[in-house]
Formats: structure tokens, sequence, C-alpha cells
């Protein structure tokens, strides 16, 4: 489904793109559905939610990087229902220590992917082994918590 929107900047970094209500009809799901979105030549995963009152998608500085597009700008949008399970992808080192405290593993299986990314993608971040292992430990001290 293609609707054509503006890049809606908030605050300094904050960005998303309004997603008009018969959209989010026309694809049939829930009132957060988890979509592909194609935005200036490139697809990536997200979902559509309610925000101030209206259905938007956000925009990373990652996805905002590899488009080339800013807040201000109007864009064709693709959206369709993603139906693929969403699996994070765990690191070795993140899932040895896993596997050697049960408790963090049973928690991080429960976590919503979106929650099991915002702790891997941390650690995948890391620019030295010392702080790849500090973020691991702090993992597991979290999940354990």
């Amino acid at each position: 489904m293609r609707f054509t929107a503006t890049i809606h900047q908030a605050k300094k970094t904050a960005t998303g793109i309004h997603v008009p209500d018969e959209v989010v009809e026309a694809l049939g799901s829930s009132k957060r559905p988890a979509v592909l979105v194609t935005l200036a030549g490139h697809t990536y995963r997200s979902t559509i939610a309610r925000m101030g009152g209206q259905y938007a998608l956000p925009v990373s500085a990652e996805i905002r990087g590899i488009t080339g597009v800013a807040g201000g700008d109007e864009v064709e949008v693709d959206v369709e229902l993603d139906t693929a399970p969403r699996v994070v992808e765990v690191p070795d080192d993140l899932a040895a220590a896993l596997a050697s405290h049960p408790a963090a593993h049973a928690a991080f299986g429960s976590l919503s992917y979106s929650r099991q990314r915002g702790i891997v993608l941390p650690i995948g971040d890391a620019k030295t082994p010392e702080t790849r292992e500090r973020r691991i430990a702090k993992a597991v001290t979290t999940l354990t918590g």
C-alpha cells in the first residue's frame, strides 16, 4: 500500500511518518500492525503505532542515514503487512553468557522482539572487547535483577 507523507521532526532527532487511518484499516491487522516499510528504495521492518492521536511509523537515525531523508522531506512510502516471525540474532558471546545463567536466559526468552533487540544492539555496537564484555555483564544482571 503506497502513500505520500512528510517526515515530521519532533525536538532534535525524533522523526516519524504519519500513516493515514485508511492505510492501517486496509492492512486488516491489529491497531499496531507489524509492517515492511519501503522508503527511498530501502526496505525495513517496523510497527505502526498511535502517537499523538495519529498512526505513525518511526524513522530512525540509521534509516535516515541509509535513505538520505530528513525531517520536512515529502516521501513516497510503501507498507505491507509483515507476517514473518521476528527473531533477534543473538551473538555467540551473549548466548554463552545467557546459557550460563538460566534465569537470565529465561528472562531474555520471554521478552518481546523489540526489547531483545534493545539488549543485543548495544552489545554489537561496542567498539572494544572490554566494552562488549561490560555490556554483556550488564545485560545478564538486568535480566536477573
